[in-house]
């Protein structure tokens, strides 16, 4: 069976006082994971236990991110987080800076191609 891409949800949040990169990226997730919906594994019958889940988080300081705080957001699937360079620190008049991080969420599934058709556009239902 091959892997396929079910859904992409990408987030964004920042932590404004706390130069905390761990925290900024957990409510980046967060906003990601409120944009999405995975009804596929109630209509299908899926495990959401056999999804894979990659998440990308985008910060200034990378290795400033705690990784297992972030992948304990993740409710469904087994995850896997993966800090990058990104996002945005805004400087502070007092010499702070307020974090800006960006986070890209992928789920996966293995699905067999030869199980599956295109429906009918009219219908909306399979043969």
């Amino acid at each position: 069976m091959a892997e396929q891409r079910i859904i992409l949800e990408m987030g964004m949040a920042n932590d404004l006082y706390g130069e905390d990169y761990t925290k900024a990226a957990c409510r980046a997730v967060q906003d990601a994971l409120h944009h999405s919906s995975l009804t596929l594994f109630s209509t299908l019958g899926l495990d959401h236990r056999d999804m894979r889940v990659q998440v990308r988080i985008g910060v200034q300081a990378p290795e400033k991110v705690d990784v297992a705080r972030v992948t304990a957001e993740l409710p469904r699937g087994v995850a896997t987080v993966t800090p990058v360079f990104g996002g945005m620190n805004v400087a502070q008049p007092d010499g702070g800076v307020h974090v800006i991080a960006s986070a890209a969420i992928e789920a996966f599934v293995a699905i067999d191609p030869a199980q599956w058709r295109l429906s009918d556009k009219k219908s909306g239902l399979r043969d």
